[in-house]
């Protein structure tokens, strides 16, 4: 059964997460959601009727925290969770790259937002959301709060924390198009940064490759992030910066400065330098990051451990043809005129929503349309699907974006292998997995994330130890987001999220061509004290908490811890 109260591990390697601590052999109560007892194998009572888990050989470690987690709808629609539950993700951070689905102020706006990232997370229909999915509230909120309290009635597979998408923050008060905010809408801004972070959320994040929120100037960020530095302690600032490609270390830049400006935290979000223009370029980016730290900047950062990026086909386009929102850019697909100047700007010049790169058709990689007429094209390389067809590229790209709506997922397969590596085995270095997790043709990351960090890099390239790179995922994240103690440790008292994996298989299985295998090696994961893994088989259990910030700095779940 999957839902005692009390579980006894036996002879468990402790890995407490704390990286000043080495691994330890022990008996491991969990009691009541919490973490009970910690002793010598045998030393520790528990009831008769607690259930006994032989644990010598495996490791016992925090659960794991996902830093970037696209999984705003999908906690909903899909709330057993598999791809995170199976890989030992027990906490997650939502409302992520600048744009989620709240704080909204009227349908119109909602709309929009779920149009620009159904690929992301699907968008349900009216009729799903009232049959398949009634009495689940969806889409009925319009703040922070409305939307957490959402998550907790239905309850949750992971605990979730959400970031104030300071994209939504600019539509809110300037609206869908490229035009300089006035001082009383950059105020709107800021009150409405407020009305979310006391309503429970962590931080801030930005999308600055994504309509709206690229608009925004790095003065017009810089008072945001004052506001969060002066009136919300422990509250970080967690940008998608404005190139990945081109301009890069320039971008990165951007954002190092505010944090110097501000004094706010600064979180680096997936945190990659991609194309070839970037190869060979961690050490400079490193360098960057601690002469910013060593001014006092409290700089963290996460990665995923592959080299493809995810994100959706029609982000590659320049941003001013998806100025003014979904239905605007549509409109604009429509004019031959503005075709041939969206397709000089995608495959000549690099527009801004390629990272400043012309794109190369043969690395993206199409996720799984919605519209069955293309449903062909799921998983398969752009460049590849134009030549099997005789057709020029940007003439199938036109054609997914038109009849999906602009709700198509893609890969692009621009990264560094050396970079990753530098990168990750940085002091600062977090886990996110950045997974979209809506279609068939996924990134792998979405089921392989953490054990890929833990089997990959770890065990099989040993860039770090297992038990640092498990800091990497569960005390260094908990710290940033101010859960810790209580949760990213193993220790008497504290929540019990846990992973129980063997230290020599554990290993990601997913891989492009089959990105929804589950991961090896984990048998088992409990959140909040309740089984959702039970010797690698999903329990349906859903145990998470959401994690609100309160005024006095302390992140808790729910009415309690």
């Amino acid at each position: 059964m999957a839902t005692e109260s009390d579980i006894l591990f036996l002879s468990a390697t402790i890995i407490t997460g704390d990286e000043s601590v080495q691994p330890f052999v022990a008996d491991l109560l969990v009691s009541n959601g919490l973490i009970a007892k910690i002793g010598d194998p045998g030393s520790v009572d528990a009831p008769a009727s607690a259930r006994r888990i032989k644990a010598e050989g495996y490791y016992l470690s925090p659960g794991f925290i996902d830093m970037h987690a696209h999984s705003d709808l999908y906690l909903l629609t899909h709330p057993e969770h598999e791809a995170k539950i199976t890989q030992g993700c027990t906490t997650e951070v939502v409302g992520q790259d600048g744009i989620s689905y709240a704080p909204i102020q009227n349908r119109d706006e909602l709309t929009a937002i779920r149009q620009q990232i159904a690929g992301w997370n699907g968008n349900p229909t009216d009729e799903e959301c009232q049959t398949k999915l009634n009495g689940v509230g969806m889409f009925e909120w319009q703040t922070v709060g409305e939307y957490l309290d959402c998550l907790e009635r239905n309850r949750t597979a992971t605990n979730v924390a959400m970031l104030v998408p300071q994209g939504n923050l600019r539509l809110l008060a300037v609206g869908p198009c490229d035009t300089p905010a006035t001082e009383e809408q950059i105020q709107r801004q800021v009150q409405l940064l407020r009305e979310g972070m006391e309503q429970g959320a962590v931080g801030m994040s930005s999308g600055l490759t994504y309509t709206p929120g690229m608009y925004a100037s790095t003065s017009e960020l810089a008072v945001l992030c004052k506001t969060l530095k002066s009136e919300y302690p422990g509250a970080f600032y967690a940008p998608h910066h404005r190139s990945y490609g081109l301009r890069a270390i320039e971008s990165y830049a951007e954002m190092l400065q505010l944090g110097e400006l501000t004094g706010c935290p600064i979180h680096l979000t997936h945190a990659t330098l991609n194309y070839s223009e970037n190869k060979g370029r961690a050490p400079e980016l490193i360098s960057m990051i601690d002469q910013s730290i060593g001014k006092g900047v409290e700089i963290t950062l996460d990665t995923y451990p592959y080299l493809p990026g995810c994100t959706t086909l029609a982000s590659l386009m320049p941003s001013w043809a998806s100025s003014g929102g979904p239905v605007e850019a549509l409109k604009r697909l429509q004019d031959p005129e503005i075709r041939e100047k969206i397709r000089y700007a995608i495959e000549v010049k690099g527009s801004d929503g390629g990272h400043g790169i012309p794109v190369h058709w043969d690395e993206v990689q199409i996720g799984t349309p919605s519209d069955k007429s293309i449903a062909s094209y799921a998983g398969r390389r752009l460049g590849e699907v134009a030549r099997s067809e005789n057709r020029t590229s940007i003439d199938v790209f036109f054609e997914i974006l038109q009849k999906d709506k602009l709700a198509t997922s893609c890969l692009v397969h621009v990264g560094n292998e050396e970079n990753v590596q530098q990168i990750l085995k940085h002091s600062v270095h977090m886990a996110g997995s950045d997974a979209i997790l809506h279609g068939e043709a996924l990134h792998p990351r979405a089921y392989g994330t953490f054990p890929r960090f833990l089997g990959h890099y770890a065990r099989e390239l040993a860039l770090v130890s297992i038990p640092e790179m498990v800091a990497h995922m569960t005390s260094r994240p908990a710290r940033r987001l101010s859960i810790y103690p209580h949760r990213g440790l193993i220790a008497e008292g504290s929540a019990a999220d846990i992973v129980v994996f063997d230290p020599e298989t554990i290993k990601d299985m997913a891989t492009f061509e089959e990105p929804k295998l589950p991961s090896q090696g984990i048998r088992f994961v409990l959140v909040n004290g309740m089984i959702a893994l039970d010797e690698g088989k999903m329990t349906g259990i859903r145990a998470g908490k959401t994690l609100r910030r309160l005024k006095d700095g302390r992140v808790v779940g729910g009415k309690g811890q």
